[in-house]
């Protein structure tokens, strides 16, 4: 199963937020580029890279940085934040990220959803992001009356090459994932599974690898308090 470091981009910087809060943000770094370079060269198998401005706002912030990030590290980029238009993927993609994150327009246009999938064969991931088990969009200000295990369907059945599941209560908390969600999340997509959220220990990811579908575990704050050590994790999950 991969680790995989995020680098939450807002206002040029490198942040983590608590339960996707603007307020509750810590800064951990001024230089994102840096910190997506050593990540790399301590053995991340890709990164993952989101531009919060842009999700708040709807439509991309960060894409300079995004690219600079992407094309100066020789790992691939999953990227994402405030994509609601195939020329928004495009422009991303071209930019040098491999995989392109959607989450508000794919749990609300089920058309856009598939045209984005067909267009963009495999380099597609939707982002099941719930709260309660009700999926959050806008930033995670909005919650809709569709569950998270619809929505990974309907990324299945869309075309998306993977899902990136998160609960959104455990999100920068380091309290643990919620496991049973994303196993629920994993069988009802049947697509290869990144789970996120409120990974705090080496032992999290291990219970994380036993689920079924699930690849890899995106790991921001606790990977930058120290509370996981990376090459250790690495080490770990190497045969899992």
């Amino acid at each position: 199963m991969m680790v995989i470091p995020a680098v939450d981009l807002r206002g040029g910087r490198c942040v983590r937020l608590r339960q996707g809060r603007p307020e509750a943000e810590t800064v951990f770094s001024d230089d994102p580029v840096a910190v997506a370079r050593a990540w790399a060269a301590e053995g991340a198998p890709r990164l993952h890279v989101v531009d919060l401005d842009g999700a708040f706002a709807g439509t991309p912030k960060q894409a300079g940085l995004i690219e600079e990030i992407a094309k100066g590290i020789p790992v691939p980029v999953e990227a994402g934040g405030g994509l609601r238009t195939l020329e928004a993927i495009e422009t991303l993609l071209r930019a040098g990220a491999r995989w392109a994150m959607l989450g508000t327009r794919a749990a609300l246009d089920p058309e856009f959803l598939a045209e984005a999938c067909r267009r963009f064969p495999g380099r597609i991931i939707v982002a099941v992001d719930a709260s309660e088990g009700k999926v959050a969009v806008d930033g995670w200000t909005q919650r809709l009356d569709i569950s998270a295990v619809d929505l990974a369907r309907r990324a299945s059945q869309a075309g998306a090459a993977e899902v990136l599941y998160t609960d959104i209560a455990r999100d920068g908390t380091q309290t643990g994932p919620n496991l049973t969600s994303t196993a629920a999340v994993a069988a009802a997509a049947g697509l290869p599974l990144l789970a996120s959220g409120g990974v705090g220990s080496v032992e999290d990811l291990r219970r994380l690898a036993l689920i079924p579908g699930v690849i890899g575990a995106v790991v921001g704050r606790a990977l930058y308090t120290g509370a996981v050590d990376f090459k250790q994790a690495l080490a770990e999950l190497a045969q899992c």
